[in-house]
């Protein structure tokens, strides 16, 4: 009886061990992945803060007096505002048309009686598996004939055209896990299909929709290679090509580099805590069925 008495209180202890063990594994692995994940982040802040004359050196990681002067050189003495400016602009165009285009293509796909669904959203899907570097030189001369070269406008027609394909395939797979009894609810009392969209189907999608968004407001916001070919002044440049050309003939200044980058993740960094709650439910949409 005592040998018994023993086993029944050891085995809850082991138990206890084991999943505080598994707790504490979980915990490591999370902060390795955070570290792994944030560790150039804390690199290039630590960078922008150095002195010139400690930027070549190591020791010391953490400067003795840190200084502004590279965040002061890339606002102030730099075109880099201008140029997310152009940024901001291109990419919420860009978001704008995609997930307006995109939106009414996939209502169709996901609730409109239309043979062959899987087909077109296949072909959809495939348009985006080309690499731009297949199609960046057909694309710049299309561009050049339409006399777009240089142009915001150009920018935005092509990272629409690239973002739309993601926007159609997200929002039709958010829109089918909307209740399709709300669709033709809203029919029998007399909605159109368009007027079924606006006014019963989007307010429930609009946390899809805003993955949607900030999915391809990421993708513009951070495209190199066609505003590097697309582009050649200023007055066009975007941020990620601006940082691409600091580097002088005999010098490459990465404080002032390690600034500005950090400058240019801040909005995007910033959208995603401000749409946080609608990012959350939108990726957990339709993961628990009631």
């Amino acid at each position: 009886m005592t040998e018994g008495r023993r086993r029944v209180v050891i085995r809850p202890r082991i138990r206890r061990l084991g999943d505080s063990m598994k707790r504490w594994v979980g915990y490591a692995v999370l902060a390795l992945v955070a570290a792994f994940c944030l560790g150039p982040v804390v690199w290039q802040a630590v960078t922008s803060i150095k002195p010139e004359a400690d930027l070549v050196r190591l020791p010391p990681l953490l400067p003795d007096a840190p200084t502004g002067e590279h965040y002061r050189a890339v606002l102030t003495r730099s075109s880099l505002l201008h140029e997310l400016l152009n940024s901001g602009m291109v990419a919420a165009s860009s978001t704008a048309l995609a997930i307006g285009l995109g939106g009414f293509c996939a209502f169709a796909l996901a609730r409109l009686p239309i043979s062959g669904k899987a087909v077109v959203l296949g072909f959809v899907l495939s348009t985006s598996m080309f690499p731009p570097i297949a199609v960046i030189s057909p694309l710049y001369l299309f561009v050049r004939a339409l006399g777009l070269r240089d142009t915001l406008a150009a920018l935005i027609l092509t990272h629409t055209t690239y973002a739309l394909p993601l926007a159609i395939w997200i929002l039709t797979n958010f829109f089918r896990q909307i209740p399709v009894e709300l669709y033709w609810a809203a029919r029998v009392d007399g909605c159109g299909p368009l007027r079924a969209l606006v006014s019963v189907i989007l307010p429930p999608a609009l946390p899809g929709i805003a993955v949607a968004a900030l999915f391809v407001f990421i993708y513009s916001w951070n495209e190199f290679m066609f505003a590097l070919t697309l582009t050649a002044s200023e007055a066009s440049r975007t941020a990620p090509v601006a940082i691409a050309l600091f580097p002088g003939l005999h010098e490459v200044p990465w404080g002032d580099m390690a600034a500005a980058s950090l400058v240019v993740t801040g909005p995007v960094v910033l959208l995603s805590l401000f749409f946080q709650r609608h990012l959350v439910a939108g990726l957990t949409m339709g993961s628990v069925k009631g």
